[in-house]
């Protein structure tokens, strides 16, 4: 039996290496008091990391349970979908109370079948973000190591040019690549926010088609 009670979540901030100048505006769902790790190397995000969501937070109704017919299983794998706008959602959901007169237990699970899909794929980006991560703070101890071997080579009494230069095109590439990768991450960043709001919206939604 599944028991839940209401709250709701927000995320966190980091640095790279290099700064990321990232204006992030803080986004976060309603009063959700999980707690945050504030102590991850590999979140470089300004939104805080939730690592994992829970349904019994956004759903406060006990859910037993129970199999979906075919038609409350499509309306799960429409709602989890985030090309499917909220208006659309709460169309398809009213138009499958009319259609099928369920209880509030099938709209529990309905809900909860959603939250499994949505928090999967939440997660996989979480770990995404941690590989992206990873790779822009090589990238950034690949450019600071370049330029620390410059500055040696040009101080040397016969310089190799050639070697220079080659460092000099090195750090140019790279740093052009770190900044288009921290400018894709303003996007990825707020994903995940993004999809818990949608995870809280369709509850919502869900919710305001209980029967009485």
């Amino acid at each position: 039996m599944r028991v839940a009670c209401h709250a709701f979540g927000p995320m966190r901030r980091l640095a790279f290496g290099l700064t990321v100048g990232l204006a992030l505006g803080l986004t976060q769902a309603p009063g959700n008091s999980v707690a945050m790790d504030f102590s991850d190397p590999d979140w470089p995000c300004i939104q805080r990391k939730v690592e994992k969501l829970s349904a019994s937070l956004m759903w406060p109704a006990p859910v037993t349970t129970a199999p979906l017919s075919a038609e409350a299983t499509e309306l799960v794998e429409m709602l989890s979908l985030r090309r499917v706008s909220l208006e659309e959602a709460d169309a398809h959901v009213r138009a499958f109370v009319e259609r099928a007169k369920v209880d509030g237990n099938v709209l529990g699970n309905v809900f909860y079948g959603v939250f499994e899909n949505i928090a999967e794929t939440r997660q996989r980006l979480i770990t995404g973000i941690g590989r992206y991560s990873r790779s822009q703070i090589a990238l950034s101890s690949r450019i600071d190591s370049a330029r620390v071997e410059m500055a040696k080579l040009s101080k040397v009494e016969s310089p190799d040019f050639d070697r220079i230069d080659k460092l000099e095109e090195q750090i140019d590439w790279d740093e052009r690549i770190y900044r288009d990768r921290s400018q894709a991450l303003t996007y990825v960043c707020e994903t995940p926010v993004l999809l818990e709001k949608r995870a809280y919206a369709i509850a919502q939604i869900l919710l305001k088609h209980m029967p009485d």
